[in-house]
């Protein structure tokens, strides 16, 4: 019987078993995409933004009753009629108790109705954007990968969608929608027509980069060996093929939120949008513009514009920095 050679580890080679004598551990892909998104400061800089705009919108109503006054209730008191109804102190009446001023006429408070105007436009803008998501994903994904006629019929209603002037029918729309439908009616109705209008005619550009998306995929290895094990083209579309469109469709996403606002804000601006009397930013550019006060008032522009445009640039700047880090042909 042999006795069992026993052999000394070199010296200064870590113990087996030791911290340092671990195997070296790979990253997943999303722990990739986020070393590489942390890197990218601007992006990180939007993000840090729109995360603080969402918790104004969440808890717009205690930031209001702690800064401001009830976005509707008027100030008059506080305005000089005998010229016009401005407000009687300078720079429009801002000041501790009315930070962005009070609008001229009504004296209602401004930052009280950019606060919840964060609220208003961003609950239009996302949920507008998941409908185009959802409804561009599933008809891009099944064009793509089943092809043949399906794809041509769905790619000629894409074409047609495209093609279909959307401010029109939103302006024919709006404006002959009944004032009570489907239960609901006065606010919730008109963000409901909104959201519709602006998700269901916007799909298509999403819906056109997941299927050019899905046509590459299905050449791909994966998608042959799928078939091969005997898997169905529905379990393939939805288990293969999908999970690799989450990169481009989360970065189209953060672009089209944007749009959303600006389309939501143009609606407003031109009278169809959300009823006069609710707050977004939007129907404030609206009032200050079709009332004409921006002459005198410059601030009701002012203060809700640069909301709006550092909202729309943070999501570009966040699209902007998602790109580069979920492409793997990326050597950041």
């Amino acid at each position: 019987m042999t006795v069992p050679l026993e052999v000394e580890p070199a010296a200064g080679a870590p113990e087996p078993g030791s911290a340092a004598g671990k195997a070296i551990e790979g990253r997943s892909l999303g722990q990739i995409a986020w070393r590489r998104l942390k890197r990218d400061k601007v992006a990180i800089a939007g993000a840090v933004f729109l995360v603080f705009l969402v918790l104004v919108a969440v808890f717009a109503p205690l930031i209001v009753k702690v800064l401001g006054h009830p976005p509707n209730e008027f100030h008059q008191d506080l305005l000089d009629c005998s010229v016009g109804c401005v407000p009687k102190t300078a720079f429009g009446g801002i000041s501790w108790d009315f930070l962005m001023g009070l609008e001229p006429q009504n004296g209602r408070d401004v930052f009280s109705r950019v606060v919840y105007g964060a609220r208003v436009s961003l609950i239009i803008a996302l949920f507008a954007t998941l409908v185009s998501v959802v409804i561009g994903t599933t008809v891009g994904t099944i064009s793509g990968f089943v092809g043949g006629w399906v794809d041509s019929v769905l790619s000629r209603i894409m074409d047609m969608f495209l093609a279909f002037p959307i401010l029109v029918f939103a302006l024919a729309l709006a404006g002959v929608f009944p004032d009570k439908a489907f239960g609901l009616e006065g606010n919730s109705l008109k963000i409901v027509l909104l959201i519709f209008i602006i998700g269901f005619f916007n799909w298509p550009y999403i819906g056109r980069i997941v299927r050019g998306q899905t046509l590459s995929l299905r050449e791909r290895e994966f998608v042959d060996a799928a078939l091969s094990l005997g898997a169905r083209r529905p379990y393939i579309m939805f288990t293969e093929v999908l999970p690799n469109l989450v990169a481009p469709i989360l970065v189209y996403s953060t672009l089209l939120i944007p749009s959303n606002i600006l389309f939501e804000a143009a609606l407003s601006f031109l009278g169809v949008g959300v009823p006069i009397d609710t707050p977004s930013w939007g129907q404030a550019l609206s009032n200050a513009a079709n009332s004409g006060l921006y002459k005198d008032a410059p601030w009701l522009m002012i203060f809700p514009g640069i909301f709006l445009v550092v909202t729309t640039l943070a999501f570009n700047l966040l699209g902007d920095g998602l790109r580069d880090a979920l492409d793997p042909r990326s050597g950041r």
